[in-house]
């Protein structure tokens, strides 16, 4: 099968980790994979997606080749596969717009970026030039006009998108409704990690009303040491991470909770953590004769990693998208991957979904009343 022509608007941790794992599992059989939740999507293996474009806007980034620039400061990721193959392609300078939060100047050069003095291209044709097939999406939280503007490229290139960030495109109706007259897939929106804070924090919210709790009360707070956690100091940019995290726990109960009883959100910026994202989940609750429960639990993720092991599957599940001919919002993906689907649906759904798209079945694996639970 021929390879999926991938561009990266945004070369950070989460691109690091990407590269990293594409290499890695590059030839793998099934028997020797750990940490892949498809190792084949519709024929395609995580080998076959081939980084073909990149942009950026930092400038020990842009003009520098991928394998180097996903090195490069102020990533922090772990490095787990540290020989990358030459790929020939170098990182554009992309548009600023709302990019960079001002208060970046204020960190130093290993913790904050710094603007490149280029030209930004012109995205659309780029990624007209250079084959490009899917968008990924990596730009910061916050960075409302510069998603816009890579997904308006999208369109005029008539290049599929996977979008990572809390900016709302795909679960946006009048831009699902864009996507579909392109004729382009798009999966989105904001990842889900693999094992992280918000899957976790659903699946147990989730248990407590399958279990007959009540749910009365609970919290996240995160902190990380990664660019990421230090752009979301700035409290105008992170409002469409609280309300997509906030949104993706409320989806799975019956009830949802008054604002003043759920707090969910990054808490800090810890730069020793570096990529480590430490999250503390509690929830307080009621069950057989109004019984107290309280549960307190303590998650410590690599970051990067957690989000590429997703990303991945999308990627896979976008190019099957476009070899079906299947256009706009892609429902089982989304809402399987993402925290801000078109549709919010129980996790158990959204997997059989899912695993229905990438075997080109109908949802008949989901029974009616998950599907009724999905509405």
């Amino acid at each position: 099968m021929e390879n999926i022509k991938v561009a990266i608007a945004g070369v950070g941790n989460c691109a690091s980790s990407l590269v990293q794992g594409i290499e890695y599992y590059r030839g793998c059989n099934d028997t020797e994979i750990s940490g892949l939740m498809h190792p084949d999507i519709g024929g395609y293996s995580p080998g076959d997606i081939e980084i073909v474009a990149a942009f950026d806007i930092d400038r020990r980034k842009v003009g520098i080749p991928v394998e180097e620039a996903i090195f490069a400061k102020p990533n922090c990721t772990m490095v787990f596969q540290k020989d990358l193959p030459k790929c020939g392609v170098t990182v554009k300078m992309g548009p600023v717009l709302d990019g960079v939060a001002l208060h970046m100047a204020e960190y130093s050069d290993d913790e904050a970026i710094r603007v490149a003095d280029f030209e930004p291209v012109d995205v659309a044709d780029i990624l007209r030039d250079s084959g490009v097939e899917v968008l990924l999406c990596y730009l910061p939280v916050g960075s409302e006009e510069a998603v816009r503007h890579y997904a308006r490229a999208c369109l005029d290139a008539k290049v599929a998108m996977v979008n990572c960030v809390p900016v709302f495109i795909a679960s946006d109706p009048e831009w699902a409704d864009l996507f579909n007259a392109a004729g382009v897939p798009i999966v989105g929106d904001d990842i889900k990690s693999q094992v992280g804070a918000t899957i976790v924090h659903r699946t147990l919210t989730r248990l407590f009303g399958d279990r007959g709790y009540s749910l009365d009360r609970t919290y996240q707070l995160n902190t990380g040491g990664n660019t990421d956690f230090l752009n979301m100091l700035a409290i105008d940019r992170l409002m469409s991470k609280k309300k997509s995290k906030t949104d993706s726990v409320q989806s799975q109960l019956d009830t949802p909770l008054a604002p003043e009883n759920i707090h969910i959100g990054p808490s800090d910026y810890v730069r020793w953590q570096e990529d480590n994202k430490i999250a503390f989940i509690r929830m307080e609750g009621q069950g057989f004769g109004c019984a107290p429960i309280e549960l307190e639990l303590r998650l410590s993720v690599q970051d990067s990693p957690n989000s590429a092991g997703v990303v991945i599957d999308a990627l896979r599940c976008a190019k099957l998208g476009l070899d079906r001919r299947i256009s706009g919002p892609l429902e089982g993906p989304s809402a399987y991957y993402m925290k801000t689907p078109m549709k919010q649906m129980r996790d158990s759904v959204a997997r059989d979904l899912c695993d229905a798209f990438i075997e080109a079945r109908t949802d008949e694996a989901a029974t009616s009343k998950d599907m009724e639970a999905a509405e």
